[in-house]
């Protein structure tokens, strides 16, 4: 062992010494104003640019569940239970044009995604395709098993977040505009961060007549083979079918059994909202709108708020560089500037009549003994 004594004195650099070249600005009224000003002349125009952006997006919304809310047009497709598949048809007249692409959203109120047990109940590593463990256990109970007819099965997915799937259907009813519901999730959610599990498998069929076209085998777990809309079936194997309850059995079906949690609409949902109103992406048109058109949406409703007094919205929308219709933005960055133009002008002129010299010793006041 060395006999060399240790220390633990740091390297004599600039840096660990302290010694760098520092500067400290001193806040003089004149900076102070000048800043003031400077922040009020960026932020008023900015202000007004940004409202005028938002005044020229054209946005539509109907209510269709939950008590009224004034000014907003009501089409009462109200449900008492969840599942009821209540079928009703949602009528926009389009009263401006509208630039593609236009966006359809959803607006849910009063659903507090932001709460702090509903945001944690949820197990990322099982929506990743990976095996449950004991602390994603913890983190969904008490939404983790499930008893079906006195047998209890896991939740696959497990928790709050996603056994509570908004699962109201909407199809554009047109046989000029087209809806797209692909592209509406982050790629990065789609393409990492969420997998069917571990050893899902499924094959389309090459004839739905084909006798190979059966679920007999043990090789899959279905009980008949899924038909998507192009008239083509798909087999399809889910490991711990017996003792497991997949997402596609509860909200069969919005969720197929072939995309499961790849679907974009359970993706868009998994990203809780930080508000209790909040909108979230159903889909978008790819077309320009001329006003005068009249758009006709089929809606299955499945998802009820009598229950927590909620309300459900359908909007269409048009965006531009900053995004949606949104006048709060313009309207702050506004107000902001308007306070530091006043208070820029409040201290320069109060420097100017009535001059404060900086350092001047008669502002300091000596302690007597």
């Amino acid at each position: 062992m060395s006999n060399m004594k240790k220390s633990n004195r740091p390297d004599d650099t600039a840096l660990k010494q302290q010694r760098m070249v520092a500067w400290q600005p001193i806040l003089d009224p004149v900076w102070v104003a000048a800043a003031y000003l400077l922040i009020g002349v960026i932020f008023l125009p900015l202000g007004l640019t940004i409202n005028a952006q938002s005044s020229d997006l054209v946005e539509m919304k109907i209510q269709y569940d939950g008590t009224p809310e004034d000014g907003v047009p009501y089409q009462n497709c109200s449900i008492a239970q969840p599942f009821a598949s209540r079928s009703c048809q949602l009528i926009f007249t389009v009263e401006e044009d509208m630039e593609a692409p236009v966006l359809v959203h959803y607006e849910m109120g009063e659903f507090y995604q932001n709460h702090r047990k509903y945001v944690q109940s949820r197990d990322d590593y099982q929506l990743m395709g990976e095996d449950q463990d004991e602390f994603g256990e913890m983190f969904c109970a008490p939404l983790d098993k499930l008893t079906m007819n006195g047998v209890e099965q896991r939740l696959s997915p497990c928790g709050f977040v996603a056994n509570t799937f908004f699962n109201d259907v909407f199809k554009l009813n047109s046989a000029t505009y087209q809806m797209q519901e692909k592209g509406i999730a982050w790629k990065l959610d789609v393409d990492d961060r969420f997998k069917q599990p571990k050893d899902f498998r499924s094959e389309a069929c090459s004839s739905c007549d084909d006798v190979a076209c059966s679920c007999d085998s043990e090789e899959w777990s279905c009980t008949e083979p899924w038909r998507d809309d192009d008239g083509t079936c798909f087999l399809y194997f889910y490991p711990d079918d017996d003792t497991t309850w997949y997402l596609h059995e509860t909200y069969s079906p919005v969720i197929n059994p072939i995309e499961g949690v790849t679907n974009e609409h359970f993706i868009v949902w998994m990203r809780t909202a930080a508000l209790p109103t909040f909108r979230k992406l159903y889909g978008y048109i790819e077309e320009d709108i001329p006003a005068g058109t009249t758009l006709t949406f089929d809606l299955t409703a499945n998802y009820e708020v009598k229950s927590f007094v909620g309300q459900k919205k359908l909007i269409l929308s048009t965006t531009n560089w900053l995004g949606g219709k949104n006048d709060y933005v313009g309207f702050f960055f506004f107000l902001v500037g308007i306070i530091c133009l006043a208070l820029g002008v409040l201290f320069g002129a109060k420097h100017y009549f009535d001059p404060r010299r900086l350092g001047d010793p008669k502002y300091l006041k000596v302690k007597e003994e």
